[in-house]
């Protein structure tokens, strides 16, 4: 019985990579949510994985993980240090490119979190989630937001189920969630069933 109970209660979390905007031109409400995701993640004792910049969402979020006392891994790509303005307060890894910084930033989580972000953003999201469809892993994403920024995915993503590209059971490799708090513990469950 007690094989049974530990089975199923949630998965520890030892790290969430987090994708997101690096644009500092957004609305603060997108930073705001950033931030309260850094403070929860370190208040929970989850390291931080994320690409490593000092600016927009990236940066409000690494920065407020790491004024709670949390745990931070920026992988930054060479070409873009000047760009997205590497935060040094915490651990960094440079890297040569793009392919790089995204594998590291795989093997280094146990999860995603997606905040609002732009075609990067997205890009990130959907290759792990296509890495999921193949097979490759197992480890769950959840996209936060608190307006409804991410509902035209899900929206899409039915319309996918629903023209018969991917199975309909591809819907719990994902959650969209509106607070960070729901998203984490939505991780942890989601592990579990999938881990199962």
């Amino acid at each position: 019985m007690d094989d049974i109970r530990k089975s199923l209660s949630p998965a520890r979390l030892g790290s969430i990579c987090v994708y997101c905007g690096a644009s500092s031109a957004v609305n603060e409400k997108y930073i705001r949510l950033a931030e309260a995701l850094g403070r929860e993640l370190a208040g929970r004792g989850i390291r931080l994985v994320y690409g490593g910049g000092g600016v927009g969402l990236m940066g409000a979020c690494a920065m407020a993980a790491h004024e709670r006392g949390g745990e931070v891994l920026g992988i930054m790509p060479r070409f873009l240090l000047q760009k997205e303005r590497i935060y040094t307060d915490v651990e960094h890894r440079i890297v040569d490119d793009m392919h790089t910084r995204k594998m590291m930033m795989f093997e280094e989580a146990d999860a995603f979190i997606v905040l609002p972000g732009g075609i990067g953003t997205l890009e990130e999201a959907v290759e792990i989630l296509s890495w999921a469809r193949l097979g490759l892993h197992a480890k769950p994403m959840a996209f936060l937001d608190e307006d409804g920024f991410w509902e035209p995915f899900f929206e899409l993503i039915e319309k996918i189920i629903a023209g018969g590209f991917i199975p309909e059971e591809f819907r719990g490799t994902m959650v969209h969630c509106t607070t960070s708090a729901d998203a984490i513990t939505a991780l942890e469950d989601r592990r579990v069933v999938i881990d199962l």
